[in-house]
């Protein structure tokens, strides 16, 4: 019963907060549905494309969850979980809805632009200098991550590869369709939703097996196609109909604990110290919040926003329910995540998360519940298996167009004179993306994830700053923003001294180049981070910006 309870209350607490504090938000925040949005503003039929509202909630949704909202949760149990569950609610509803609402409404009112350009308008260039530097480092590291976890998932388990390239083919049909020939959204959603389960059907009959390396060239290549093709093409349609695999894992999850009530096997809470069998010491703070990431809030989802999804919004209204509401139903799955790890006895957690990984371990706490009404165990932890590869796919390709915008960006002229340089151009941008993000890929997920979970916790900070920094010059309430803001700063911080002492001690005793480069990579965000935090505090905490933008 208390699993049961456990989800339900997180889920009634999500609404209530949408209804009340997402309206709240949305009028502080001056969202106006009568003015024209940049998607219509700059329609391009590339990367600035008007699209319905729960099209856009799968593409979005479907970017920003990835595998984050499951790992993260299912680690992070060894505290216990009642922390773990505090935190994805507090979390969810204050920080981290607050951070995607905040960043997607501050892009869309600045003409789709990310929020490296935000902070350039009121922090200067240095200030975007600063971040779009670390935010391309911290994309690299997603692209990275992903690109590994994906590689993996088609070695281990071909049925996966096969099913994602037959999405791949799908989504491309749907969106020709729909955005060219003009078929009903509605009828296209149902026959793509059919031929999605068929595909995972017909997969089972023609595996394809490859080496992890040649599955991170292939990965390499596709992300090259999808940074750079129109969005309505393949990256919004396949998002969208990956979603409807997503929302119907959780239906099923949800389904399952009802019928089954798991008992909860965990304790409530563990200590705030916990050594792991290797003898690694973990605190709670600042552990916890590093760890559950997407769960509770992550800076990736400010870049998600800024984007792709801001240049896609055809109301205003429609943030609320995409920024706000999208996290919002991450958060409810991290709570379902959660229960995955609290009915296994702490041996049984221990042992599976050891030896399997977080997502094995979720997959078959998902493929038990839904055996409770029917559902073949095998044939859920294939499908359970095949929803969490789709979404780490789906954050991959995001974080490399994501990763582009950002690099033009970053070497863009904005005066006018001359012309522009080579690297703004996304060919050349996105080549460069791919080859840096796919060489680290090739080292492997393992060494690279504690330090990415730093980077983009960080980064929730810094595009909290910048939210906050806008919301000063147009003189609105931004003060939602001050305690998530210095938390998250307090607790990554922290996070990356530790990160950096881990590997200073693995490099000076194993040595290796990787462990050199991921000693120095967290000293370079950490004081990329310090520069820009300063930067930050000079406009946000004195009249410097109310000056500036008096005399603009």
């Amino acid at each position: 019963m208390l699993s049961l309870g456990m989800v339900l209350i997180s889920m009634i607490l999500f609404f209530i907060a949408y209804k009340t504090y997402g309206d709240y938000l949305a009028d502080q925040w001056g969202i106006d549905s009568s003015k024209p949005t940049p998607a219509h503003t700059k329609e391009d039929g590339v990367d600035f494309v008007p699209a319905k509202p729960q099209v856009l909630l799968g593409h979005h949704f479907a970017s920003i969850a990835g595998a984050g909202p499951i790992n993260g949760p299912v680690q992070a149990a060894v505290f216990g979980w009642v922390p773990v569950l505090l935190w994805i609610i507090i979390g969810g509803i204050f920080f981290g809805g607050v951070h995607d609402y905040g960043s997607l409404t501050a892009s869309m009112k600045h003409d789709g632009k990310s929020v490296g350009t935000i902070v350039e308008d009121y922090m200067g260039s240095t200030g975007k200098t600063l971040f779009s530097a670390f935010a391309w480092l911290t994309l690299i590291l997603v692209v990275a991550a992903f690109g590994s976890i994906v590689a993996q998932s088609f070695e281990s388990t071909p049925v996966v590869a096969t099913a994602s390239i037959l999405f791949m083919v799908e989504a491309i049909i749907f969106g020709y369709f729909v955005y060219r020939k003009g078929v009903n959204l509605g009828i296209a959603t149902v026959i793509g939703v059919i031929f999605l389960f068929v595909s995972i059907y017909v997969a089972q009959f023609f595996p394809i097996q490859l080496s992890a390396t040649t599955w991170v060239i292939f990965l390499g290549i596709y992300a090259f196609v999808a940074s750079t093709a129109p969005v309505w093409i393949l990256l919004q349609p396949r998002d969208y109909l990956n979603s409807y695999l997503l929302y119907a894992m959780m239906l099923g999850a949800v389904l399952g604990i009802l019928i089954a009530r798991p008992e909860i096997q965990m304790d409530a809470y563990s200590g705030f110290k916990i050594e792991s069998a290797n003898g690694a010491v973990k605190l709670l703070f600042p552990t916890l919040f590093i760890t559950v990431a997407c769960g509770a809030i992550s800076g990736f989802h400010s870049l998600v926003g800024s984007g792709t999804t801001s240049k896609q919004i055809d109301n205003e209204r429609d943030a609320k329910l995409i920024g706000y509401g999208g996290m919002l139903i991450e958060c409810a799955l991290a709570a379902i995540a959660l229960v995955t790890a609290a009915y296994l006895t702490k041996e049984n957690y221990g042992e599976i998360l050891g030896e399997k990984g977080p997502t094995v371990l979720f997959s078959m706490g998902i493929a038990d519940f839904m055996s409770k009404f029917g559902i073949p165990y095998e044939h859920g932890l294939t499908f359970v298996t095949l929803s969490v590869s789709a979404f780490a796919l789906t954050s991959l390709d995001t974080a490399t167009r994501l990763a582009r915008f950002i690099f033009q960006e970053f070497f863009e002229k904005n005066d006018g004179v001359g012309e522009q340089s080579p690297l703004t151009n996304k060919w050349v941008s996105t080549t460069i993306t791919v080859v840096v993000g796919f060489a680290f890929a090739l080292k492997g997920y393992k060494l690279i994830w504690p330090i990415f979970g730093s980077a983009n916790q960080l980064l929730a900070g810094l595009a909290l700053l910048a939210v906050a920094g806008w919301l000063k010059g147009e003189n609105r309430n931004y003060k939602m923003i001050i305690f998530p803001m210095f938390f998250m700063f307090a607790a990554t911080l922290t996070a990356l001294v530790v990160e950096t002492k881990n590997y200073f001690g693995k490099a000076t005793l194993e040595g290796g180049a990787g462990n050199w480069i991921m000693t120095v990579l967290p000293i370079v965000l950490f004081i990329l981070a310090l520069v820009l935090m300063k930067v930050g505090f000079q406009v946000l905490f004195s009249d410097k910006n109310k000056n500036r933008l008096e005399t603009k």
